[in-house]
């Protein structure tokens, strides 16, 4: 990481820090002091996006359902990172054993999307920001589903997300679905319960 100068905050994104077992101790060897943000949206439709990614790169990877059950509609597969990935819980436990739960922001994905100046905010008031990203920087692109930024003063083009953000997701059966939100239930409810929030998951 770069060093940090008074007024200054230093950032760094990945999703797999997360769910990657190491990470917590190895950050918390670094910098017992950082503050963590944490994206999350529901577990379903997470990895039914994940594998949309997956699949847009490799366009002979067998069917959703077949990667997310053992023996067809079998016993979920945890053991797909898909899968894997939503157990929001188990990975915030890990977490908890070296940071406290006071260092950390959940951001709900779903608002990100339905508001993100309001997201925004909340982000800026945890790094003790002043709110200067409000609605009137963002607009919502049609073509992506999603919101992008407004273009900067000086640059060309409004900011958006990657190509590979806002790609339709292939469709999956409503038996499956239901199958994976009881699956993930319990996760979730634990995971409301840790953060004091409710996400609306269920």
């Amino acid at each position: 990481m770069p060093r940090t100068l008074d007024g200054q905050i230093t950032m760094e994104k990945t999703p797999s820090y997360f769910v990657t077992q190491e990470a917590p101790r190895r950050i918390h060897a670094m910098s017992p002091d950082t503050k963590l943000i944490v994206v999350v949206r529901n577990p379903v439709t997470r990895a039914i996006s994940d594998y949309a990614q997956t699949l847009s790169k490799t366009p002979g990877l067998p069917s959703f359902r077949a990667l997310a059950f053992r023996h067809g509609l079998g016993p979920v597969d945890t053991a797909w990172s898909a899968i894997r990935i939503g157990l929001y819980a188990q990975h915030l436990d890990n977490w908890l054993r070296y940071f406290p739960l006071s260092h950390f922001l959940f951001v709900s994905g779903e608002r990100l999307v339905s508001d993100p100046a309001g997201e925004v905010g909340r982000v800026q008031d945890f790094l003790g920001l002043k709110r200067v990203v409000t609605d009137k920087h963002f607009y919502f692109n049609v073509t992506k589903g999603f919101p992008c930024l407004q273009k900067a003063q000086g640059s060309r083009r409004p900011r958006c997300l990657g190509k590979s953000k806002g790609r339709p997701h292939p469709r999956v059966s409503q038996a499956v679905v239901r199958r994976l939100q009881d699956f993930y239930r319990p996760f979730n409810r634990k995971f409301y319960q840790m953060t004091g929030q409710d996400f609306g998951w269920d």
